[in-house]
């Protein structure tokens, strides 16, 4: 069993309570040999080495790949929980439709019960066995793909109803945007065998539902397939892992870069919001930011040093292990969001765990589908995390990245080994695919033809995403452009430095055109040493693009963070769309 104990931190909740150095005497065979020779007691206090980032172990020794069935049944409940709504309204708007409304999340009553996977049959020891009211609440879960037509759903145990192996907040996840449908447990499966990272639990679940709402309901379950279920992330969670329960906990959204926003605030200032605040980091444990606000202004600081930043405040261990594991995995979707933060109580480290990760291993998948271009633009390797001022940070220190190295060449040898993974995704298949082409046949993202060449393929990605890594590693960075601007009828165009951990000779590349295939430039400029180019002259009122690119001495090349995603949802690098307005001013495409 993998337990976590502070020792350090035991200490300085022992002052932090008033209790003196003399409390602690007599602890220890060394002590008591210098206390009966007449010398002075000493207090041995644990190093950093006893702050390891470990899991518990213990949480993974049942077999989860096997599929737990749920029955649950819904009603109307009263307005003042938010419960009196029907089930076509629970799946009828996203979460950005509640948003646009400004009202919460619509809710149901619900009654859940297990079944033993043997026809219809209601499992006696399981939960709600006995139960003919309502034992819990429902409604959506999940950002974008709450947008879906088939949604993934939250499923609040009421206090008296008891718990589900532990857990009182069941996470149904459909991941209909995942082909494979099982990415999110081979990602979470695969973490729990890597030391210096704590996973999620997880397991497939069969879901059947039957609607009493007064809403069309005819009384009958109806099977809605299959769904992974995901720990939820609280206090209880941390208890169950291990960890400190009264310690911080946050979940990022949108767009979290470890900068220093303004919305992030304390609770006690008098212009703190928490709807703004939520927008970049959902506080799921102690409430108190100031660490977490120290913790930004040195990550921000250039008078901090990088290795000054993680010798404070992080686990080297840790976020190595975590960016080399989400690497080798190609989960790209964690620059930003899809990441948890958690520090203990009485600590300044913070560690990082994973949050959603149905978008690793989706290389394959992508090519199959038509969807990604052959070099991935930045999104690989450390470019992947370069926009992030915690990681730009970090990959400055040439101690970590030595770290980081090592630990992508040991996940490669071992955990994450491409045989390792191919086997694993081999089994988890076995146990989806017939319900993909099965009762979620109509929710299948691929045809069974193309389904089989993705999951073959698995194993493969590994190599592809080790090899783009030591690749990442000569190219230079990617960066931003900023917002052209008119002056005295030019149009300047500036844009920031990128970065070459070789030291080598940086020139840049211009392109400005009224089409997005580039075809008829207006302007063009090569080997450029300067981050800006003016284009002299007027531009008529009218759409266009700038594109923008970085080459080094030898050759390697990247686009800038930037990309304009068109109307088949396909991204092209490097590239910003702008306007120029009737009146000779400059929007930006979005704005």
């Amino acid at each position: 069993m993998k337990y976590k104990r502070y020792g350090k931190n035991v200490l300085a909740l022992a002052l932090g309570l008033g209790m003196t150095l003399g409390l602690f005497s007599g602890c220890g065979s060394s002590e008591t040999d210098n206390a009966s020779k007449g010398g002075n007691k000493t207090v041995k206090v644990a190093d950093d080495t006893d702050n390891a980032f470990k899991d518990n172990d213990d949480l993974y020794q049942d077999d989860d790949s096997s599929v737990e069935t749920m029955y649950l049944t819904v009603s109307q409940g009263n307005a003042s929980e938010n419960t009196n709504h029907t089930w076509n309204e629970i799946n009828t708007y996203s979460v950005y439709d509640y948003q646009n409304m400004g009202v919460k999340k619509y809710q149901v009553e619900g009654l859940l019960q297990i079944g033993t996977g043997n026809g219809n049959e209601l499992d006696p020891n399981g939960l709600g066995y006995y139960r003919t009211t309502p034992n819990c609440r429902v409604s959506i879960r999940g950002q974008s793909s709450s947008r879906s037509n088939v949604k993934s759903y939250k499923i609040k145990l009421d206090d008296e109803a008891g718990d589900w192996n532990g857990n009182t907040v069941i996470n149904l996840n459909k991941h209909v945007n995942d082909g494979m449908r099982f990415r999110n447990k081979l990602m979470y499966d695969l973490q729990s065998e890597v030391d210096a990272m704590v996973s999620l639990q997880t397991k497939f679940v069969h879901l059947y539902v039957k609607d009493d709402t007064g809403d069309g309901g005819d009384g009958l379950f109806h099977d809605y397939g299959l769904y992974t279920y995901v720990e939820q992330p609280n206090k209880d969670f941390l208890k169950r892992h291990g960890l400190d329960r009264f310690g911080h906990l946050y979940k990022e959204n949108q767009m979290f870069e470890f900068r220093k926003y303004d919305e992030i605030k304390l609770t006690s200032d008098s212009d703190y919001n928490a709807d703004d605040f939520a927008y970049y980091l959902e506080t799921k444990g102690d409430t108190d930011h100031t660490k977490l606000i120290n913790m930004l202004t040195d990550v921000n600081d250039a008078t901090v040093s990088p290795d000054e930043v993680l010798d404070k405040w992080f686990d080297r261990d840790n976020l190595a292990t975590w960016l080399a594991f989400n690497i080798l995995t190609g989960n790209t979707d964690t620059q930003s969001r899809n990441t948890l933060i958690y520090s203990p109580l009485n600590s300044n480290t913070w560690y990082l765990m994973d949050w959603d990760c149905d978008g690793a291993f989706l290389r394959n998948e992508d090519k199959v589908k038509g969807e990604a271009y052959s070099d991935y633009g930045w999104e690989k390797g450390i470019t992947n995390y370069w926009g992030n001022s915690l990681f730009q940070k970090a990959f400055k220190s040439e101690s970590f990245r030595t770290l980081l190295d090592k630990k992508i060449d040991d996940l490669y040898k071992g955990v994450l080994s491409p045989d390792k993974v191919q086997a694993k995704a081999d089994e988890l298949a076995g146990i989806v695919k017939p319900y993909v082409y099965g009762s979620d046949k109509l929710n299948a993202r691929l045809t069974e033809e193309q389904y089989d060449s993705v999951e073959a393929g698995i194993g493969a990605e590994v190599t592809e995403n080790y090899e783009l890594y030591k690749k990442s590693l000569e190219d230079p960075e990617p960066f931003y452009i900023e917002k052209p601007e008119i002056s005295d009828g030019n149009v300047r165009f500036t844009w920031d430095a990128s970065f070459d951990f070789q030291k080598d000779e940086l020139l840049y590349s211009f392109m400005l055109a009224n089409n997005l295939n580039f075809d008829n430039p207006i302007a063009t400029a090569d080997n450029l040493y300067a981050t800006e180019y003016d284009y002299v002259g007027t531009l008529s009122p009218g759409q266009y693009f700038i594109k923008v690119t970085v080459a080094d001495s030898d050759g390697n090349t990247n686009p800038a963070f930037d990309y304009y995603l068109d109307e088949n949802s396909v991204k092209h690098y490097g590239t910003v769309c702008f306007y120029v307005e009737a009146d000779g001013t400059v929007r930006l495409d979005g704005e």
